[in-house]
């Protein structure tokens, strides 16, 4: 799996320069000719090529550390659904399941917000679920792929109010699957829990890696080891 990290290698592209002459001028060249027009060529900037990096890549450059005591740690230190980041009048729950769901169906006069129902095609378990508001929670529920807990005690505690309601409202952090898959896996990291569905492993262990790059987040040893035998 390919990522994006918050600090890509850049590659600078230009035209090579012109050879020199062999032979010296024997007359200085002739001043360039005036424009005939007032139209100009627009100044091109310089591209910016982004390379992707391999999660096995971004995984080596994690800081190793042992899992920091929980003290302290509370969900709403986070502020899960308390940010619009998007700025669509929606919250998060109902944004991740817009965008996970197929077949959505929304309250109307919500503007395309509130999720009534819907259909999960759960990358965890491979399953198809129905999504009915009023189940309880208990069908489809919104993982964080990085545990608030487990970032807590992986430098989420050093990370200032706001950075951590970013983290905790991320779409690449976020997914709808299945309620007791999610419940089975709690606050685990790669080393205690991994999705039954084999063939999502990679992906969902890549996810990972990204968010806590760009968080500033570390791995345990037993982590890192579980994160690359997947890989």
């Amino acid at each position: 799996a390919a990522i994006e990290t918050t600090s890509p290698a850049a590659v600078v592209v230009g035209q090579d320069a012109p050879e020199p002459s062999e032979a010296p001028s024997a007359a200085p060249p002739s001043p360039a000719p005036e424009p005939t027009s007032d139209a100009t060529e627009p100044t091109r900037e310089p591209e910016e090529i982004v390379e992707p990096v391999t999660a096995l890549a971004a995984l080596a450059l994690l800081e190793v550390q042992p899992r920091a005591s929980k003290a302290g740690y509370d969900r709403d230190l986070f502020g899960y659904r308390a940010v619009d980041l998007d700025r669509n009048g929606c919250d998060t729950r109902n944004d991740i399941l817009g965008r996970d769901l197929t077949d959505v169906v929304f309250k109307p006069g919500t503007r395309d917000c509130v999720v009534m129902s819907g259909v999960l095609f759960d990358p965890y378990t491979a399953n198809a679920i129905a999504f009915e508001r009023g189940d309880g929670g208990n069908l489809v529920q919104i993982d964080h792929v990085v545990a608030m807990s487990d970032a807590w005690q992986k430098g989420a505690q050093q990370l200032d109010a706001e950075v951590r309601r970013q983290f905790a409202n991320d779409p690449l952090n976020l997914l709808a699957v299945d309620g007791p898959a999610n419940m089975q896996k709690g606050a685990g990291d790669a080393a205690t829990w991994l999705p039954a569905n084999r063939s999502f492993r990679c992906d969902y262990v890549a996810r990972q890696i990204a968010v806590k790059a760009n968080y500033d987040l570390w791995v345990t040893a037993a982590e890192r080891d579980a994160m690359a035998r997947v890989l």
